[in-house]
């Protein structure tokens, strides 16, 4: 069943805490921003948006049962928990709310992790989440300031602060974040 954009926002602001979903909003207007900006669709952007966060405040054995009976990404169980529901977000927009575009699908996926070769709808997406006007951490108005002029130096950014953050909370890293990283900085190079 697909829904509409009004049903999605209707059903999707239901699934997390009043603050988490001004959050989501802030993403969806960021996502179309950036979108325009750098040439990507802002129709998929915005349904991205919409949907990257569905998953996050579901509890975690139900988020754990989703990956493992479905067999999804069942590394990222030996990882933070806090990747997990974009995985099963993912999974959810496909199988429960009719979004069968794979580009989109990969855009709620990989919005916390990042991947090699990110398509821009991916970059635009997770840097939206980053830099989105409701952020507030150390660095975030560079992260802003860099988005401005390069979508991958926004990126690689949000990366490493998302990295620093571990390192310093001695906290196991997402492999995949940092393969993401190093992609963005050899893209980087090869356009310089």
């Amino acid at each position: 069943m697909k829904f509409s954009r009004d049903e999605l926002i209707k059903v999707v602001s239901t699934q997390m805490p009043d603050k988490r979903w001004q959050h989501t909003q802030g993403v969806m207007e960021t996502a179309v921003k950036l979108a325009e900006q750098y040439g990507a669709d802002p129709v998929k952007a915005d349904l991205a948006a919409i949907l990257h966060d569905v998953a996050k405040y579901w509890p975690i054995e139900t988020l754990r049962t989703i990956i493992s009976d479905n067999q999804l990404s069942d590394d990222l169980l030996s990882y933070n928990k806090q990747l997990w529901h974009a995985e099963v977000g993912a999974f959810v927009a496909s199988h429960e709310y009719g979004i069968d575009d794979l580009e989109i699908l990969d855009a709620i996926r990989y919005h916390t992790a990042g991947r090699i070769g990110m398509t821009l709808l991916d970059k635009v997406v997770c840097l939206a989440d980053y830099i989105e006007p409701g952020r507030d951490f150390p660095g975030v108005n560079n992260i802003r300031e860099l988005a401005n002029h390069s979508l991958e130096g926004g990126l690689v950014a949000g990366l490493d602060s998302t990295i620093s953050l571990l390192v310093s909370r001695r906290q196991i890293i997402y492999p995949l974040t940092v393969l993401a990283r190093n992609d963005l900085i050899k893209q980087m190079e090869a356009n310089s």
